[in-house]
């Protein structure tokens, strides 16, 4: 089995990450065309931290009662109840995606973005693009979002879930209550019964839709038109738990074309040495972004 570092990872000098940051501003200052794909880390870095003293703000009924020390792994606690199970996540969607308006990095991102041809591809279940302007038809979210849940056997589609999610968190007084206490807001699902769960991609129960679908085969034609359209790949905040879907393609994309590649992550920002049009960027998004599209001046 082939490692997944093409490269040992080692942090940035001073003097490389300056360097890349020239490269990376001239190359996106001529980009009319480009494809994004982006991580958790882009939401970090725009403030929608899963630990931390977000976390402790506004989870802490939660915290005392089950000792949960993020959001990310909250996801996987045994719940005894179906009632505990949902006052957590209308709580944590509502936290993450149905109550938060678009951050001011996406903003950033959006406006650079707007007056070029582009694709997205994200991991992303917080549905930041839609929310700054990004076009639906433009967006690929491989994962799932926060606005929907799923039949547990995944066999029966998925349903929108703000309306519900809001009735749930009035019952438990947005989260001060970690269990519901009217169990006819459990959902289950219409057509079996069974139970529900979240719209995410936790095992092989997901249920990728038409609507995926259709966004998946938007995203291969944009893809397969790169070789013949110049086109820059520019990586936000993908790390290591799931590369397959963007870190992993993106490099071969750039070997295989010669695309610039531009890898911006608060660590673990190494290219594959190979790729001679790679750059790679350490640090927090949120305050190189605004420097490489121009919108600041280099240090």
């Amino acid at each position: 089995m082939l490692p997944f570092f093409s490269t040992p990872p080692c942090p940035q000098t001073p003097e490389e990450r300056e360097e890349a940051l020239k490269r990376a501003r001239a190359v996106m200052a001529e980009t009319d065309r480009v494809l994004i794909g982006a991580g958790a880390g882009l939401s970090t870095a725009a403030g929608i931290n899963y630990g931390g003293q977000r976390f402790q703000e506004t989870f802490p009924s939660f915290i005392k009662r089950y000792g949960m020390t993020d959001m990310y792994s909250a996801g996987f606690y045994p719940f005894p109840t179906e009632e505990d199970r949902w006052a957590y996540w209308a709580h944590h969607a509502t936290v993450n995606n149905l109550g938060l308006v678009a951050q001011p990095l996406y903003e950033e991102i959006y406006e650079w973005a707007r007056t070029r041809d582009y694709f997205v591809i994200t991991t992303n279940a917080d549905m930041q693009f839609f929310k700054a302007g990004f076009d639906p038809e433009r967006i690929f979210a491989t994962q799932g979002d926060y606005a929907h849940i799923q039949c547990i056997t995944g066999q029966h589609g998925i349903r929108e879930d703000a309306e519900l999610f809001a009735r749930i968190e009035e019952d438990t007084d947005h989260g001060k209550r970690t269990r519901i206490t009217d169990a006819s807001l459990v959902p289950t699902c219409d057509v079996c019964g069974a139970p529900m769960n979240m719209h995410l991609r936790v095992d092989d129960s997901f249920v990728q839709t038409d609507d995926w679908y259709a966004a998946e085969k938007r995203y291969r034609e944009f893809v397969s038109e790169i070789p013949e359209k110049k086109t820059l790949l520019l990586e936000l905040g993908v790390g290591w738990n799931t590369p397959v879907w963007i870190r992993m393609p993106f490099e071969r994309i750039a070997k295989q074309t010669g695309s610039p590649l531009i890898r911006m992550n608060y660590d673990s920002a190494e290219v594959d040495g190979s790729i001679k049009s790679g750059i790679a960027i350490e640090g927090d998004i949120a305050q190189t972004f605004p420097v490489i599209s121009g919108e600041k001046p280099l240090a």
